[in-house]
C-alpha cells in the first residue's frame, strides 16, 4: 500500500550465515542506511507542508514561478492528506498552524485585502482534510488516496464558495442566484483543483513506495558486493 512506513524487521532480517560474513563496518553501515531510510520517511510529511506553503506564494516570486497556474495549482490538499496519514496525531496542529499563518500573511501583505469569517471556514476544512488523512493510515492504496484527493477537490469547491458568498454581500447578490453565481465563478479553478489534487496526492503517497524500493535496492546490492567479497 502506498506510503506505508516500511518495517524496520524487513530491512534487519538476515541470515544468521550472511551476518557472520559481514564485518562490524558493513554491519554500521547497513543500520545507518536504514536509519536514514526511516528519518527521511518521518520528514515527509513536514517537507510535504513545506512546499504547499512555498508554491502558494510561487505566483509572486516571478521568474521564479515553475509551476503553470500556480493560483490554484496546489499542494495543499495533498499535503495534509499525507501528514494526517503518516505524520505524528500530537503535532497535526503544526500544518493548521502554519497554514493559517500562511493565509494571515497573504491576506493583509500580498493581496492587501480584508480578513473577514470565511478564513474559519478555509481553516476548519484545513483540519477536516487531516482528519480524512487519516483514514488512510491503515489503508492507502491507490484508490483510497485517488478518492481522498477527489473528495478534497469537491468539498473545497463547495465550501470555499459557499464560504465567499456568505461573507462578502457587496459581490454576490443574496438568495439562490447569488449563490449559483459565486459557484460559476469558481468553476474556472476546479479543473486546476482537481488536477493537482490528484497530482500531488499521487506523488506524496508514492515518493515513501519510491524511497523503500531504492532501499531494498541498495540493501540488497550491498548483500550482493558482501558475498561476493
Amino acid at each position: 500500500m502506498w506510503g506505508q512506513p516500511p518495517s524496520a524487521v524487513r530491512f534487519a532480517a538476515a541470515k544468521p550465515i550472511r551476518a557472520m560474513q559481514q564485518s562490524p563496518l558493513d554491519v554500521l553501515a547497513v543500520a545507518a542506511q536504514n536509519n536514514n531510510f526511516s528519518l527521511e520517511v518521518l520528514m515527509l510529511p513536514y517537507l510535504f507542508v513545506l512546499f504547499a506553503i512555498a508554491v502558494r506564494f510561487l505566483p509572486f516570486a516571478g521568474p521564479f514561478n515553475i509551476l503553470p497556474h500556480a493560483w490554484h495549482f496546489t499542494p495543499v490538499a495533498a499535503s495534509l492528506l499525507f501528514f494526517g496519514a503518516r505524520g505524528s496525531r500530537r503535532q497535526m496542529w503544526i500544518p493548521l498552524v502554519l497554514l493559517a499563518a500562511t493565509d494571515v500573511i497573504l491576506t493583509k501583505f500580498i493581496y492587501t485585502y480584508t480578513f473577514s469569517w470565511d478564513h474559519l471556514v478555509t481553516w476548519a476544512w484545513y483540519a477536516a482534510i487531516l482528519w480524512l488523512g487519516t483514514n488512510l493510515r491503515e489503508k492507502a492504496g491507490p484508490v483510497r488516496v485517488v478518492g481522498a484527493a477527489l473528495a478534497s477537490s469537491v468539498s473545497f469547491f463547495v465550501i470555499s464558495n459557499f464560504a465567499v458568498w456568505a461573507a462578502w454581500p457587496q459581490m454576490y447578490p443574496r438568495g439562490f442566484s447569488g449563490l449559483m453565481m459565486s459557484y460559476a465563478a469558481g468553476l474556472p479553478f476546479f479543473r486546476g483543483t482537481v488536477e493537482s489534487d490528484l497530482f500531488f496526492s499521487i506523488a506524496m503517497f508514492g515518493t515513501p513506495v519510491f524511497l523503500h524500493a531504492l532501499a531494498g535496492w541498495m540493501h540488497k546490492s550491498s548483500n550482493d558486493h558482501i558475498a561476493a567479497a
